[in-house]
């Protein structure tokens, strides 16, 4: 395929691109890691609402409630909605900022990417030490 006003010629391009062919970059990990944060946050709804439940529920419901909470897989699951609920309040800041064409220069976009994931990091070592 050819480019008007070019004599160079380029394979065609995917119809649905996918990740195996892009270079891997930290804007991109960004990205994908503020959808997974959004995914993991409705995932977590659920968990939310019936813990709330069983907090304004009848005494038993209580104590169920306390008891997953403590339990490894209640605090994996409250540590993995801190980090994803850090993470993606940080990244649609950093989302906004670019929508609103500041920081839009590829050196930014880069730099403001790993301090969105650098926060991340420290918000998952601190709700680790939190939680544990």
């Amino acid at each position: 395929m050819q480019h008007k006003g070019s004599n160079r010629t380029y394979p065609p391009a995917p119809m649905s691109p996918r990740l195996s062919i892009y270079r891997w970059h930290i804007p991109m990990i960004a990205s994908i890691a503020h959808r997974a944060s959004g995914m993991a946050l409705i995932l977590f709804v659920p968990f939310y609402l019936w813990v709330l439940h069983g907090m304004t529920g009848t005494p038993e419901d209580f104590d169920q409630a306390v008891v997953l909470l403590h339990s490894p897989v209640g605090r994996l699951a409250l540590w993995i909605a801190d980090i994803a609920v850090v993470y993606h309040f940080c990244n649609g800041i950093r989302f906004l900022t670019l929508d609103a064409g500041w920081c839009e220069s590829q050196q930014m976009m880069r730099l403001s990417a790993r301090i969105v994931l650098f926060i991340a990091l420290l918000a998952a070592l601190f709700f680790g030490w939190l939680l544990w």
